[in-house]
């Protein structure tokens, strides 16, 4: 029998986009430190952290274990849906994509499964058809998503595939949009009506900067203040982000934040200072 997961109170959780950038080790990574040790040393930092990995390829369950069990056991991690479902498929039949994305393993994190994010392509616009029928798809509770996970094809061969879940609990998704036309009441009350998450995305004025609730959480995406994924945060706007956030979870909302800001390893550090803001807040 699985067990029910009941939500606690609001809280704002920061972290990082990935882990493993060899431009770390040395810096934050301490000199020495094993690669196989370096998400538990982030992890041990911030309380969460959001896997690419799962972006550019199927993973395996193997893997979602084992990064369960390098983590502290109050962590949580977002999982970025796959690129194939959001950028190649552009959302359209995807549902055997769907089913293969969930059989990969991720509800081996158990309790330590947060928000799923889908970030679409900057060339893909709103479209409430696609969009609507894509949200449909959605499993929204781990045992919905392993009943999907059932259906998953070759790709996911028998012997790698996760189709249970050890718990019954809800499950957030988060949409990162890349054009300029999901600036409209229109698209922020399709994603509210199926209760997605507009991600907050701020990406040096490249794509829109859109900061609507529309889910019961704020799913946050900090890729650059001036220069994508370069340039680091300065104390003014990470004063301005620890602000917002404490809003948002005043307004009674989850909150999480995801530095992206990687090249020159700006993000563990802004999320470190993002982090100890919060704190200092609350």
């Amino acid at each position: 029998m699985m067990t029910v997961v009941y939500a606690a109170g609001p809280r704002i959780r920061v972290g990082i986009s990935g882990w493993r950038y060899p431009p770390w080790r040395g810096v934050f990574y301490p000199p020495g430190l094993p690669q196989r040790q370096e998400l538990t040393y982030a992890a041990q930092r911030l309380s969460s952290i959001e896997i690419n990995g799962s972006f550019y390829s199927l993973q395996r369950p193997t893997s979602f274990r084992q990064w369960r069990t390098q983590t502290p056991d109050d962590f949580v991690f977002a999982v970025k849906g796959g690129r194939f479902i959001t950028h190649m498929k552009k959302l359209a039949g995807v549902e055997t994509a769907l089913a293969n994305f969930f059989a990969s393993g991720l509800l081996a994190l158990g309790p330590k499964l947060g928000p799923l994010l889908w970030q679409l392509p900057p060339m893909l616009g709103y479209d409430a058809a696609r969009l609507g029928a894509f949200f449909d798809l959605l499993p929204r509770t781990t045992g919905q998503a392993a009943l999907l996970a059932a259906s998953h094809d070759a790709k996911v061969p028998g012997d790698r595939a996760l189709t249970s879940a050890e718990l019954e609990m809800p499950l957030r998704h988060a949409l990162e949009v890349r054009h300029a036309s999901f600036a409209t009441t229109q698209a922020v009350d399709l994603l509210r009506r199926h209760d997605i998450g507009l991600v907050v995305a701020d990406s040096a004025g490249k794509w829109p900067l859109l900061e609507d609730v529309t889910s019961d959480f704020v799913y946050v995406r900090l890729h650059g203040a001036d220069e994508l994924y370069v340039s680091g945060y300065s104390p003014e706007a990470l004063d301005r982000w620890a602000a917002q956030a404490l809003r948002w979870r005043d307004a009674g909302l989850d909150v999480v934040v995801y530095f992206d800001n990687d090249a020159k390893v700006h993000a563990p550090y802004d999320a470190l200072a993002l982090a100890e803001r919060v704190r200092a807040a609350l």
